[in-house]
């Protein structure tokens, strides 16, 4: 099992009562299991708590993304919700949460470690 955070990045933005999300991946192994794996069902049933639907699903293979259009997820919009942020980053939060099936051998959850390190040991040079 994993996690859409493994295997991808993710960007939110809204537009009245409906968030759009984004799952990014990492490689062309997290944009197939992105593909195959985060489906509208998935999604809605992250999202059921806090939106009313329905899901759509865009597919940007060029960008190797996924992005989802989920309406009545705003409890009324920005300027009726009194909800903090949920318009930002902790919806994106919760995409990334998504648990999938991912592939056996965590190849791609490895793939993601062993950048973290390249791209952290870059930093402290």
């Amino acid at each position: 099992m994993i996690r859409v955070y493994d295997i991808a990045h993710s960007r939110a933005g809204d537009k009245g009562d409906t968030s759009n999300i984004s799952a990014i991946a990492y490689d062309e192994a997290g944009w197939k299991i992105l593909r195959e794996q985060l489906t509208e069902k998935v999604v809605m049933k992250a999202f059921a708590h806090i939106a009313r639907g329905p899901v759509k699903r865009y597919e940007l293979p060029k960008l190797q993304a996924l992005n989802f259009v989920i309406e009545g997820a705003l409890g009324g919009g920005v300027t009726r919700s009194l909800a903090q942020d949920v318009h930002g980053k902790s919806l994106s939060s919760l995409m990334l949460m998504i648990e999938l099936p991912g592939v056996r051998g965590g190849k791609t959850a490895k793939a993601r470690q062993n950048k973290s390190k390249s791209t952290a040991s870059r930093k402290a040079s």
